[in-house]
Formats: structure tokens, sequence, C-alpha cells
């Protein structure tokens, strides 16, 4: 299975990425992810679903380490065109 996660942290800070979105960057970018896109608003990741979830772990954690007061987060299932599986229901 794979799985696509899309997350932020705040506070969100303009001026400056704040710790908690550095440590973010830096979690998601060191796990061995098939893609990673970090945005200034909103920051996606995909692969295969234990890696995701284990990622999405050290992610909570460390963030709120780091001072976030919120992390929102949504799970999609996504096709895995090797496996010839579609999109969850």
């Amino acid at each position: 299975m794979r799985l696509r996660v899309e997350f932020t942290t705040e506070p969100f800070d303009l001026d400056e990425a704040p710790a908690h979105a550095v440590v973010a960057r830096d979690v998601v970018t060191g796990a061995r992810l098939d893609a990673v896109d970090v945005g200034p608003f909103g920051n996606t990741v995909e692969g295969d679903a234990d890696r995701v979830l284990d990622a999405v772990g050290d992610l909570l954690r460390e963030t709120l380490r780091a001072g976030a007061t919120r992390v929102s987060l949504q799970v999609n299932v996504i096709a895995d065109a090797e496996r010839g599986e579609g999109e969850a229901p």
C-alpha cells in the first residue's frame, strides 16, 4: 500500500521558518520516501505505507518538541502502479 500525507505545522511565521517547520522538513527529507514537497504553507510526502507512517510518528514527536502547537494531517491511500492497485474507495 502507498500513502500520501499532506501536513502543516503551526504557528506560522511569515518572516522566517519557525524551528518546528525546519524540524518537519528535516524529518521528511531524511525518511527515505518516494516524494517530498515542502512548501511555506503545506507539505506533501508519498511512499510505502510503513515508511510514511514511521515518518509521521517522527514528525509528530519532533515538531511538537520543537514548539509546534498544532499539526494538521491528511492521509490518503494512493494507487500503486507496480502492484496494479487502484485508488481506495
